[in-house]
């Protein structure tokens, strides 16, 4: 699946305000994930972001404009979103998804290392 450059060039420039901040871009999910501390933090997927939070604030974010529940398998993904285009049109909806998940990934958990 291709993947949205413009929103992917939105995200890239607000998390470069983050100096010091290990960031690494990162081709996944079908699209391009944003890395920081080596953890997941948010994706591009076609024309969403993908982003990973705290899980106990999902029932406050769920009610964002853009919100849509991440479902893999059938399964509904606690701490994980996308949000449509209709809650990332403005630089300020942005930043607000972005800090949500900067701020979780301090405490996330990273993904084991395939050998």
């Amino acid at each position: 699946m291709a993947y949205d450059t413009q929103l992917a060039d939105r995200v890239r420039a607000l998390l470069q305000e983050y100096p010091g901040w290990p960031i690494e871009e990162k081709k996944m999910f079908g699209g391009l994930g944003f890395l920081v501390h080596q953890k997941m933090c948010v994706n591009i997927s076609g024309k969403n972001l993908m982003c990973r939070f705290d899980p106990a604030l999902q029932k406050m974010l769920a009610e964002k404009p853009g919100y849509l529940p991440m479902v893999m398998r059938g399964k509904t993904l606690a701490g994980y979103c996308l949000v449509s285009p209709e809650g990332s049109k403005t630089k300020k909806q942005i930043q607000f998804w972005i800090q949500h998940c900067l701020d979780f990934n301090k405490q996330a958990r990273s993904s084991k290392k395939k050998n």
